[in-house]
């Protein structure tokens, strides 16, 4: 009797001592790296993601907030629905903002994705499931977010898309990446 209560008297400590590991400033990086990671590959596999959404988090110890655009509010939902099943993730603050419905900016969307996509060197950028160049349009103005591999895709793709009608007022946020 008196050894099964050692036993478990023996197990229960480190259990204890696991939450006063991850005080380690080392370890508790590694954990936030890992949620980066995982909050990542979560979102870009959402069913609904598409190049006219723009998705973007913040990972702050154990708290991610969500921020972007979507044109569908089903994206909004899923994204936080996927980030809080993350294990270590204890809080999700959902900033991301439901584009207004509009058939004038529909139609602006597949216009600059054409304008963009259509022109030579940048229709390398369409290729993957999800298109590293994003079109949101809001009222008629267009912001391209997303990455590029050199200053001139960035300027072409924003001249592309402030060639097309209707358009206002393009804002190019594009990252040159090497």
């Amino acid at each position: 009797m008196k050894l099964s209560q050692l036993l478990t008297a023996s197990l229960l400590v480190p259990v204890t001592l696991i939450p006063t590991a991850s005080a380690n400033p080392q370890e508790s990086n590694k954990g936030e790296e890992r949620i980066v990671r995982e909050v990542r590959h979560e979102l870009v596999t959402l069913p609904y993601y598409s190049v006219f959404d723009n998705l973007a988090y913040k990972v702050n110890g154990y708290t991610v907030t969500l921020e972007g655009q979507v044109t569908k509010p089903v994206l909004k939902s899923d994204a936080e629905k996927a980030v809080k099943k993350i294990e270590g993730v204890e809080q999700v603050v959902n900033n991301i903002e439901v584009l207004p419905l509009s058939t004038i900016d529909d139609q602006i969307r597949r216009a600059v994705y054409q304008a963009i996509y259509r022109q030579p060197g940048l229709e390398m950028y369409s290729l993957r499931a999800v298109p590293t160049i994003h079109i949101i349009v809001k009222n008629g103005q267009v912001t391209l977010t997303g990455a590029v591999g050199n200053p001139g895709d960035k300027e072409r793709a924003g001249i592309a898309a402030n060639g097309v009608s209707g358009v206002f007022s393009v804002t190019n946020d594009l990252l040159v990446s090497p």
